[in-house]
C-alpha cells in the first residue's frame, strides 16, 4: 500500500496554483480556511495575491506528476518558521497528511536548518492535530487569536520528531 501513495515536493507557488486555490471550498466548519476569489486576493495584495509575499513565503505541494495537492506558507520569525498550510479538500481525510507535512517540513528545515519549526491549529481541528502529531508535532501552547469569525482557542504545536505523544 505505502508503494501506491504519491510522494510530494514542493515548488515557488506559481500564480496557477495560487489562482486555483482560490477556488477550493471546504465544508463546515472547515469552511473559515477558503480564501477570497483570485482576482480580489490580487487586487488587495493579501496573503499570496501580494506577488514578492508569494514568492517568498507560498509553495505549492506538488505529487510527481506535478499535480497540485495543496500550499503551505513558511512565515519567518526570530529564531522560528511558523507553518500555514492546506490541502485540497477532496483530498482531506484520506490518509496522506504526514507525507503532505512531512515535504512542507522538509522545505522549512532546508531553508532555514537552525529554526524551530510550529504552527497554529484550531484547538476542535481534531483531523488537522492527529496528522500534525503523525507528522513530529507536539501541543506546546493554548491560547485565543483572532479570526474571521472572532476569538478562538488554538493550539502552538512545535515540531520535534522525537517527541512523538502517541
Amino acid at each position: 500500500m505505502e508503494a501506491n501513495l504519491p510522494s510530494f515536493h514542493t515548488v515557488v507557488m506559481q500564480e496557477a496554483h495560487a489562482a486555483e486555490i482560490c477556488t477550493w471550498s471546504y465544508p463546515p466548519p472547515y469552511n473559515i480556511y477558503g480564501f477570497l476569489p483570485w482576482e480580489q486576493m490580487k487586487g488587495l495584495g493579501v496573503e499570496f495575491g501580494d506577488p514578492g509575499i508569494r514568492l517568498q513565503q507560498y509553495l505549492s505541494v506538488l505529487d510527481e506528476q506535478d499535480q497540485l495537492w495543496g500550499f503551505a506558507q513558511l512565515f519567518p520569525m526570530a529564531g522560528v518558521t511558523r507553518l500555514g498550510l492546506g490541502m485540497r479538500p477532496d483530498w482531506c481525510g484520506r490518509g496522506m497528511g504526514k507525507r503532505f507535512v512531512q515535504a512542507i517540513v522538509d522545505e522549512a528545515k532546508r531553508r532555514r536548518p537552525s529554526d524551530e519549526i510550529d504552527l497554529e491549529v484550531l484547538t476542535w481541528n481534531e483531523r488537522a492535530i492527529r496528522t500534525y502529531r503523525k507528522a513530529g508535532f507536539y501541543i506546546a501552547d493554548t491560547y485565543e487569536r483572532l479570526t474571521p469569525t472572532g476569538m478562538a482557542p488554538f493550539y502552538c504545536m512545535v515540531y520535534d520528531p522525537m517527541a512523538n505523544e502517541e
